[in-house]
């Protein structure tokens, strides 16, 4: 009879245990479903007497409310236990997800590799701001307020002062603000290198960019000659290009250094014959560098009599661009993955 089968149900339901979502299913599926026992017992319910049938209704519908809330309690158990446990939300039938390994971008890569060079020499690392007074970028490094040098670095200034000029607030143009900060907080022996972020107002191309990276060092101590700078930066050139690579150092004009001379290797991508990256010589120019101009010197608190020094810059991008033949410098501030992920394992 069907009121002995609502017994029975109501004892196998409220008896009835679940522990995962697939005992959860099978619950459902056996009590509640449209093909269900309970379902099954609605539909004979017109084989009861007319007389019964309101009686065996009331039970048919505690049995379903019985049933439909034991499922709800056991579907609620369920989540809160995979939100205490979030190992139960992982899905072990899907498929694994390869384990793809990132890579360094090509100016870290070099850069790291241009700290090391440098530091077997016994140079140690130094940084400053990136934003920075006029002083710091210019007037101690012998820039006069209205020397022409000035405008060969075009600037992005972020205010101007009212007063003396050595008090504007600009984005540092070279990292020798770091140089001369060094110099005022520490005496001589100084041998460091200060790699960092730089800023000009220029027109974005093939060969610049108004933000890249410069890594400069600086030697002061007593008799420093101009060979020492020759030596340290061949070094560092058949190091980071190879013995085989050619250099020259060709006379130039630098404010804060005196003499002056800028560095060229053969270019790596025409091997010579000429490109636009070496601008159809054969060559291209790494760094500046010279002996630090006594002036200089003198206005961070060293005596120019008695200590010596010489000091380099050079570009991160142009040495990547050489180490690893790249002809656009705009690659490098694209985010293009195609690119970047040629440098895996580098």
């Amino acid at each position: 009879m069907i009121t002995d089968r609502v017994k029975e149900l109501v004892s196998e339901i409220e008896q009835a245990t679940v522990s995962n979502k697939e005992q959860l299913e099978a619950f459902r599926l056996k009590y509640i479903s449209k093909k269900g026992a309970v379902t099954e017992l609605f539909d004979n319910l017109k084989n009861i007497l007319q007389e019964d049938r309101r009686a065996v209704g009331q039970e048919l519908n505690t049995l379903k409310n019985l049933a439909q809330n034991r499922f709800q309690d056991f579907q609620a158990a369920l989540e809160n236990a995979a939100d205490s446990n979030p190992e139960m939300l992982i899905d072990l039938t899907l498929p694994v997800t390869p384990n793809l390994q990132g890579s360094l971008h090509p100016l870290t890569i070099v850069r790291r590799r241009i700290i090391e060079i440098f530091e077997r020499m016994g140079f140690n690392v130094s940084y400053g701001p990136e934003i920075e007074k006029d002083w710091y970028n210019f007037s101690a490094l012998n820039f006069a307020d209205n020397h022409p040098a000035r405008e060969m670095q075009d600037t992005f200034f972020i205010s101007k002062s009212e007063g003396d000029v050595k008090d504007d607030v600009l984005l540092r143009t070279h990292t020798s603000n770091v140089q001369v900060r060094l110099m005022e907080r520490q005496k001589p022996p100084i041998r460091s290198i200060m790699p960092g972020r730089v800023f000009r107002n220029e027109a974005i191309s093939a060969r610049a960019h108004c933000v890249f990276h410069q890594v400069e060092g600086l030697y002061v101590d007593k008799n420093v000659s101009f060979k020492d700078l020759k030596d340290t930066l061949y070094h560092f050139a058949k190091e980071m290009f190879g013995k085989d690579s050619k250099i020259r150092l060709r006379p130039s004009y630098f404010p804060f250094t005196e003499p002056s001379a800028e560095i060229d290797v053969s270019c790596f991508i025409c091997k010579g014959k000429g490109c636009n990256v070496c601008k159809h010589t054969g060559w291209v120019e790494i760094a500046g560098s010279g002996m630090v101009d006594p002036n200089v010197l003198e206005n961070c608190g060293i005596d120019s009599e008695e200590y010596t020094g010489f000091a380099f810059g050079m570009g991160i991008e142009r040495i990547t661009m050489l180490r690893y033949g790249i002809n656009d410098l705009r690659l490098f501030t694209e985010n293009d993955v195609r690119f970047l992920r040629q440098f895996e394992g580098a």
